[in-house]
């Protein structure tokens, strides 16, 4: 696997260059003003401006809406005053543009009408290219444009959790037939998985060429594996994918969910920041990953419906963690649920930029 390396000597940014934004510098271990925050799922169902836009509109149509898309990222930044954007999608939306057979289900997930299962099945999954997803191109140009000096974060999903998706069918709590697979046909396998890294890397690459400032490769599913199995069948996979954009000075980061165990082996596909979910402090995070990564979190989801004395407490103890950490970006150890006050949200924000400025 590819070691880390120091970050890289970029050429000097502009002031109001999102290059020079604290996000950027804290996943590239550089000095910041104040650690820098966003929400994973801070574009999205716990906002009523979000549901207002979407009303009527099929997800994966609204994903393939350059001026939806647009308004949907920027509506968070608006809100909360976060320091950056993610860009609205749905980890699926590469597939469904090579003409993967799929669906978002509300209140289900992504469902796929051929699960793949055998060789033949690999058929569906053609490479991608850019021609693939103009759409993708066209909102990210124009997020860059409105977001000025805010970096904006692509991303995509991770080889195995797509595997998971597409050989199970859909959502699943034991990936049992992805298992099967993994173990029983690991020729198969491996050939699923190098598509997938390919059509990761390239979903990457689209969005950071049109001018993502960052990245973030979401393996949700994959703490569901043992470290022998994530290393023999997983980790060349995501390492391939994060390898698509090495050449675009982008800081990269990589999540999982459940994945303390699997946090050194994580680090070492390539990201520049590995993401941490609630169940590691950062404290064990950065001994477990060594200091040539930043982290990002950790804050349990949960905890934004505590009463707001407990919420703040807990608040405070990951800013002071990130403070010993090369570099940390506030985050949440998953995604924000649907029915959190979006005005929680906000004085976290404001609250980690407080307690944190130097």
């Amino acid at each position: 696997m590819p070691t880390p390396v120091p970050p890289p000597a970029s050429a000097p940014a502009e002031p109001s260059s999102p290059r020079n934004s604290d996000l950027v510098r804290a996943a590239r271990r550089q000095p910041v003003s104040r650690t820098p925050v966003w929400f994973m799922r801070q574009a999205g169902r716990s906002l009523p401006e979000y549901r207002a836009v979407r009303e009527g509109i099929p997800m994966l149509e609204s994903c393939m809406r350059p001026d939806l898309i647009t308004e949907i990222t920027l509506q968070p930044v608006r809100r909360h005053g976060v320091d950056a954007a993610i860009f609205f999608s749905d980890i699926v939306v590469p597939l469904k543009a090579i003409g993967v057979d799929l669906d978002i289900v509300p209140g289900v997930g992504p469902v796929v009408a051929h699960p793949i299962r055998e060789d033949k099945d690999l058929d569906q999954l053609v490479e991608l290219t850019p021609e693939h997803v103009p759409y993708i191109t066209e909102a990210v140009r124009q997020l860059a444009v409105e977001l000025g000096p805010t970096p904006l974060i692509g991303f995509a999903g991770a080889p195995f959790t797509l595997a998971s998706y597409l050989v199970e069918g859909g959502p699943s709590k034991n990936h049992e037939h992805t298992k099967a697979l993994m173990h029983g046909d690991p020729e198969l396998w491996d050939a699923l998985c190098a598509r997938l890294a390919q059509i990761s890397g390239a979903f990457l690459r689209v969005q950071a060429a049109a001018g993502a400032s960052a990245v973030q490769l979401f393996d949700s599913w994959v703490g569901a594996l043992s470290k022998a199995d994530y290393a023999r069948y997983v980790q060349r996979h995501s390492a391939a994918a994060l390898a698509a954009v090495a050449d675009l000075d982008v800081p990269r980061i990589h999540f999982g969910v459940g994945t303390g165990e699997l946090l050194r082996l994580m680090g070492d596909v390539g990201a520049e920041v590995v993401g941490v979910d609630y169940r590691v402090s950062l404290t064990d995070a950065v001994e477990r990953l060594g200091p040539d990564h930043a982290v990002q979190g950790n804050l349990d989801p949960a905890l934004l419906f505590a009463p707001w004395e407990a919420l703040e407490r807990r608040v405070r103890e990951i800013v002071e963690e990130g403070r010993h950490a090369p570099g940390h970006i506030f985050n949440l150890g998953h995604g924000v649920l649907p029915n959190v006050d979006p005005d929680v949200l906000t004085r976290v924000t404001a609250l980690v930029h407080e307690v944190s400025a130097r």
